[in-house]
């Protein structure tokens, strides 16, 4: 796994806290989204995430749901 930053430890645990899984899409919007954005990219560069075409949509992959449970 790779090492994550605060900020995309910090997105994960948005994922976590809506107890969700590998598939489910999560919608962040206005000035979550924008602060968001850096880490959303990257997340998906590590292919930890899945954009949806749902404005703002985003989907855990496997690899992504193993570093949501593992932040602190």
């Amino acid at each position: 796994m790779s090492t994550l930053t605060k900020s995309e430890e910090r997105v994960l645990r948005v994922y976590r806290k809506f107890m969700m899984s590998p598939g489910q899409m999560l919608c962040f919007n206005g000035p979550d989204l924008k602060r968001n954005e850096n880490a959303l990219h990257n997340l998906m560069n590590k292919d930890m995430l899945i954009k949806e075409r749902f404005k703002g949509g985003y989907s855990l992959t496997q690899e992504g749901y193993a570093a949501m449970k593992s932040c602190v």
